[in-house]
C-alpha cells in the first residue's frame, strides 16, 4: 500500500477566487435568464440591476486573480499538454466505471489533469473574456457623453446578444460537468474537501517513501 500524506494544495485566495467566481457566476446566471424572460423573480429592472453589479465585481475579481496567478506561477498549472491526454479520456470515459487507477497523479506542482488543463485554458483565455468583453459591449452600446447619447459604431445588438447567451450556455454546460467531475477524486468527497479546506491526501513521491521523508 503506498503511504499517503495530507498536503496543503490549494491556499487561502486560490480557494476564496473560486467559491466567489462560483457565486458570481451562478447569480449572473440566475439573473441573466430571467432578463431573457425564463421567470420573473427579482424583475426585471432589478434582474438588470444585480446582473451588472455581479459583473463588475467579477472583473475586479478577474484582475485580483490574475495579479496572483502571475506573481506566484500559479499561471503555469493551465498551460495545456497533449501527455496522457488520450488515458485521461479513456478514464473518464469508461475507466472510472469499471474502478480504473487514475491515469496521473495530483501533486502540488501539478493539480490538474491534462483534459483539466486544457479546459481550464480554453475557459480563461477563451470563453470568460468573450463573456466579459460581449457583457460590456451590451452594457455599454449607447452611453452618456458631453450631455448626449453615444452609440458604440455597432449596426445591432443582436449579434452581441447572441454570441453573450452562448457564452452563458457554455458556461452553465461548464458548470454542470464540473459538479459531476468534482465526484470523481480518489473518494466521491475528496476534491470538494480539498477546495474548502486546502488540504488533500497524495501519495508520496517514490523517492520520499524510499528515504523515509
Amino acid at each position: 500500500m503506498k503511504n499517503r500524506k495530507k498536503v496543503r494544495i490549494y491556499s487561502g485566495f486560490e480557494r476564496f477566487w473560486h467559491w466567489a467566481q462560483a457565486g458570481l457566476v451562478l447569480f449572473m446566471a440566475f439573473t441573466g435568464f430571467e432578463i431573457h424572460g425564463s421567470y420573473s423573480f427579482l424583475g426585471f429592472r432589478d434582474a438588470v440591476h444585480y446582473h451588472n453589479i455581479a459583473a463588475y465585481l467579477l472583473i475586479v475579481l478577474v484582475i485580483f486573480a490574475i495579479f496572483w496567478h502571475f506573481t506566484t506561477g500559479e499561471w503555469r498549472q493551465y498551460v495545456p499538454t497533449t501527455e496522457h491526454i488520450g488515458a485521461q479520456l479513456d478514464y473518464y470515459v469508461f475507466g472510472i466505471f469499471r474502478n480504473a487507477p487514475h491515469p496521473t497523479k495530483k501533486t502540488v506542482l501539478s493539480k490538474l489533469n491534462p483534459l483539466q488543463k486544457l479546459t481550464y485554458f480554453a475557459l480563461k483565455v477563451f470563453l470568460f473574456p468573450a463573456t466579459l468583453v460581449s457583457g460590456l459591449l451590451y452594457m455599454y452600446y449607447r452611453h452618456p457623453g458631453s450631455g448626449t447619447i453615444e452609440s458604440i459604431s455597432i449596426k445591432s445588438l443582436n449579434a452581441i446578444a447572441i454570441g453573450h447567451t452562448v457564452c452563458a450556455y457554455a458556461l452553465a454546460a461548464f458548470l454542470i460537468t464540473h459538479l459531476y467531475l468534482i465526484t470523481t477524486g480518489e473518494t466521491v468527497t475528496s476534491n470538494l474537501k480539498a477546495m474548502l479546506t486546502g488540504y488533500e491526501e497524495l501519495e508520496e513521491p517514490e523517492e520520499a517513501q524510499k528515504t523515509g521523508k
